[in-house]
């Protein structure tokens, strides 16, 4: 139950999930997929959380991890940020400052000081999740808003079609054959038809210059 509320939750706050529910899962998952972030229980049916806390820093990944539990006591809090976790929460906890602490998690590993940027006369605030241009408010869809903020962190970088099908969609969500091309082009509606370019046979990637 707190897993799907997690998943409904976080994605009301701009984020796509995916879970697992076992530690061998979770090893399975890190081996083989990148994440922006990662949230870790302790308590796990076949072990605890700080095992595969101690398998994916051993093998130097440094995805942001944050460990969720309702095992809170100091010494667990110290072994948790010990052994590589990035931050701590016990239950019961605030969603929105559970989203808020991921933001930041994930602002520090980009090395990024502030949540916004400014882009080509675009004002871009991931914590709200909002866009603004010339002072105006530019709306987007969830999905547009995680596309623009995909392809912002670093421009000029090229990210394939199943990079990007990743940042918008979740493992059981359907995704229809030309779905991301309909995102890119509602995009470039909106903030200019120029701003991503197409990377033939690679993907799509967001011009380098900056305002």
């Amino acid at each position: 139950m707190l897993a799907d509320g997690l998943i409904s939750g976080l994605s009301l706050h701009g984020m796509t999930v995916d879970c697992v529910s076992t530690c061998g899962d979770a090893v399975a998952i890190f081996d083989a997929t990148n994440y922006s972030a990662a949230i870790l229980d302790l308590m796990l049916p076949d072990g605890s959380g700080l095992d595969v806390l101690r398998h994916i820093r051993a093998r130097d990944d440094a995805t942001p991890v944050l460990v969720l539990t309702a095992i809170d006591a100091v010494a667990d809090r110290i072994a948790g940020l010990d052994w590589g976790a990035d931050d701590y929460m016990g239950k019961p906890f605030d969603l929105g400052e559970l989203a808020a602490r991921l933001r930041a998690m994930i602002r520090r590993a980009a090395g990024r000081a502030s949540p916004t940027f400014a882009w080509r006369g675009l004002t871009i605030d991931l914590g709200r999740q909002s866009v603004t241009q010339a002072g105006a408010a530019l709306p987007l869809s969830r999905r547009e808003f995680a596309l623009l903020e995909a392809l912002i962190e670093r421009p000029g970088r090229v990210l394939s079609r199943s990079q990007l099908e990743a940042r918008l969609y979740g493992w059981n969500e359907e995704i229809g054959s030309n779905a991301l091309e309909v995102h890119v082009h509602n995009l470039r509606a909106k903030i200019g038809r120029d701003a991503i370019e197409t990377v033939r046979g690679l993907g799509y990637r967001m011009r380098e210059d900056r305002a």
